[in-house]
């Protein structure tokens, strides 16, 4: 992904959507939207790599929607620094304060999309195996911008056309009210067939970009929240056979080599970030900061003996160097087995102890995440980790979930992710038992397997304890975090109050106070 193409920016203002900003190269107004650009496979090829590094730049959003809210985050500093977005992780988003812009920012990467698939599709000069693979990807990454943004807000606006960037559109002939979440749905679903359908039975070998295989994944990740949150059970043979049409990957033996080792057999579709390129600074919120760590805390509880540390994950090292803006509950990082090789490979612990008291008297616990943690090049570290969207362990654990759906036994695809990690000597084999205790198994294998994968709160939306989903507390089991009566509409975000100020068909979020007339 070496190769940059500055597309044109759109803004969301008036109308939520505008008509095009001069681009970053100081093209022509529509210079991308007209047809001067439009006209050899190099210039299409550049474009699409636009669309993939566009998609790398919203990395952080991605988690944000998908684990942010599930749990997995404290709300408590353990150290001397305020932690961010807590309005967030502890649902208190409002009209005035919604947390993310509008519509989490994705209209834009859609825009582009449809633009693309406007000028691709007439395009004579491409090979029909080129243009196909080329839709492909466009429909596949439309659809998955969509699937996030159904998961966020429910119905949002259906924009399918590229109106806002062709010609000098009028303001107010680009409102457009949200649809329902069905027929979201239905446009997701009708866009991966069509990506399913120009891919044919061409893969693509370049796990950095949208492949066949990524729009199957796709697939089976959409059709099973279709049959497990909106009651088409019928969806789960679908997504069933999607995931496994996904073939040619396995497991590494090594938790920590997923994250190493770029592009691995376990990887299906990737963010990459490479030294000189793109880093995922992000990371580094995650961490400790040097100055408020030094000669502080123990790695050891119990030895008395055990030395201060100093700097144990070497962040000063980092380019961008540590703070713990956000963190981890410390009874996530409890729940792993202590021989379970995904613990040390996705946390590092760290204690304050007081020594001046028989017996000692531990005051912290706490805990940073060494998962992502990049490379050190020239004695500088740099978030160089590639940040997986769909990976082998993704696809065992939802065909889990189907087969427990279905009511048949999903040991042969829990076991697995189990067997590699307690290295082939798991304590406690997976036993078939009843459905909800199945659900709740297969759940705290995705929550120790995908922590800062962007995967936690749409799990707790989707997976069921008896007939509710597992956002909403419970005494079954410990993991909800709304309560079902009174914060039940807060499975979905709300829309700032600049969205319908400026596009005034759409309406906000049922549930969430708003003062719009």
């Amino acid at each position: 992904m070496r190769k940059y193409i500055k597309i044109v920016v759109i803004t969301l203002s008036a109308c939520v959507l505008t008509a095009c900003n001069k681009s970053l190269d100081f093209v022509p107004e529509d210079y991308f939207a007209d047809g001067n650009y439009w006209q050899n496979e190099t210039q299409v090829n550049n474009f699409m790599v636009g669309v993939h590094s566009n998609l790398r730049a919203q990395q952080f959003m991605l988690f944000r929607l998908g684990e942010m809210r599930g749990g997995g985050l404290t709300n408590a500093a353990r150290m001397e620094v305020s932690l961010s977005e807590l309005g967030v992780i502890e649902h208190k988003m409002t009209e005035v304060s919604p947390g993310i812009g509008a519509w989490a920012g994705f209209m834009n990467s859609i825009l582009q999309i449809n633009l693309f698939i406007n000028k691709v599709e007439p395009l004579s000069f491409l090979s029909t195996d080129k243009k196909d693979m080329l839709l492909g990807q466009a429909y596949g990454l439309r659809a998955y911008y969509y699937f996030h943004l159904l998961r966020t807000y429910g119905g949002v606006p259906l924009r399918l056309s590229p109106d806002a960037l062709i010609g000098k559109p009028d303001a107010v002939s680009l409102r457009l009210a949200r649809s329902s979440e069905m027929d979201v749905l239905t446009a997701i679903k009708a866009d991966i067939a069509k990506s399913l359908t120009h891919f044919g039975t061409s893969q693509g070998s370049n796990k950095a970009y949208w492949t066949l295989n990524a729009s199957r994944m796709l697939k089976g990740e959409v059709f099973l929240w279709s049959a497990k949150v909106y009651g088409n059970i019928e969806d789960l043979t679908e997504a069933k056979s999607a995931l496994n049409a996904v073939t040619g990957y396995s497991l590494l033996s090594n938790f920590g080599d997923v994250f190493k080792q770029k592009k691995n057999a376990e990887i299906i579709f990737t963010l990459p970030y490479a030294f000189n390129e793109a880093e995922s600074a992000n990371v580094s919120l995650f961490l400790y900061p040097v100055a408020n760590f030094n000669g502080i805390y123990y790695k050891d509880t119990v030895d008395v003996n055990a030395p201060k540390l100093v700097d144990p994950l070497n962040i000063a090292q980092a380019s961008a160097g540590g703070i713990q803006r956000y963190a981890y509950t410390y009874e996530l990082f409890q729940s792993y087995g202590i021989h379970d090789q995904r613990r040390n490979a996705t946390f590092y612990d760290f204690y304050g102890i007081d020594r001046t008291v028989t017996p000692n008297k531990v005051t912290i616990r706490n805990t940073v995440l060494t998962k992502f943690m990049g490379t050190i090049n020239n004695n500088i570290r740099n978030w160089t980790d590639d940040w997986p969207i769909y990976r082998e362990a993704d696809r065992l654990l939802m065909l889990a979930e189907i087969a427990n759906a279905e009511g048949t036994d999903p040991g042969s695809f829990i076991q697995p992710i189990r067997n590699r990690a307690f290295n082939g000597a798991d304590p406690a084999p997976f036993v078939n038992g009843s459905k909800d205790a199945n659900e709740i198994a297969i759940f705290e294998e995705r929550m120790k397997e995908f922590v800062w994968e962007g995967k936690r709160w749409y799990d707790i939306r989707r997976m069921k304890f008896g007939s509710d989903p597992l956002v909403f507390k419970t005494s079954g089991h410990p993991y909800g975090v709304l309560n079902k009566v009174s914060e039940g509409y807060k499975v979905l975000w709300p829309v700032g109050r600049d969205v319908w100020t400026n596009d005034p068909l759409v309406d906000q979020t049922p549930g969430y106070e708003t003062t719009k007339p």
